[in-house]
This record gives structure tokens, sequence and C-alpha cells, in this order.
């Protein structure tokens, strides 16, 4: 490995959090994606698809990111037990 690359290397893994940030980095990824599309569905299931769908779309996505957030840092434990219940570990 040259100088460069270990240079590059360490970089990136400084830029990197910690693993103790993945719950929440899991849940604003989750978030962002899941309420963007909610939003996009919900909207054109409401109004349809008209000259200010986006507007609208975004208009909802503004309340819907913190909420769905939230809610994902909330339920987030539930689900991990209940899959826990359901699927067999890997052995």
């Amino acid at each position: 490995m040259n100088q460069r690359t270990s240079s590059d290397a360490l970089y990136v893994s400084r830029r990197k959090l910690s693993a103790r940030a993945t719950p929440y980095v899991f849940a604003l990824y989750m978030a962002t994606i899941m309420a963007f599309l909610m939003s996009l569905v919900i909207t054109a299931a409401n109004s349809g698809i008209d000259n200010d769908y986006l507007s609208n779309a975004l208009h909802a996505y503004k309340l819907a990111m913190p909420v769905a957030f939230l809610c994902i840092l909330f339920v987030r434990p539930i689900v991990i037990k209940l899959v826990a219940w359901t699927v067999h570990p890997h052995r």
C-alpha cells in the first residue's frame, strides 16, 4: 500500500461515525427514504398528480420526516425483539 492510499483510507475512517451511532443513523436513513416515498404516494392518492403535486408532496414530507424518525427510534427495539422471536438464529 502506498502513502496516498494509506492516507485516503485514514481520511475515510475518520469521517465515519462510531458504531454507537448505528441505531440513529439507521433511523435517519430509513425515515428519510420512507417518509419521502410515503409523501409521494399519499399526496398522489389524496389530491392526484397535478401541477402542484411535487410542492404538495414536499410540504407533506416536512412533517412526515421528523415524525418517521422519532417513530423508527421508538419502534426499532420492538421490531428487533419480534424478529428474534420469529427467525432462527444464525448457526
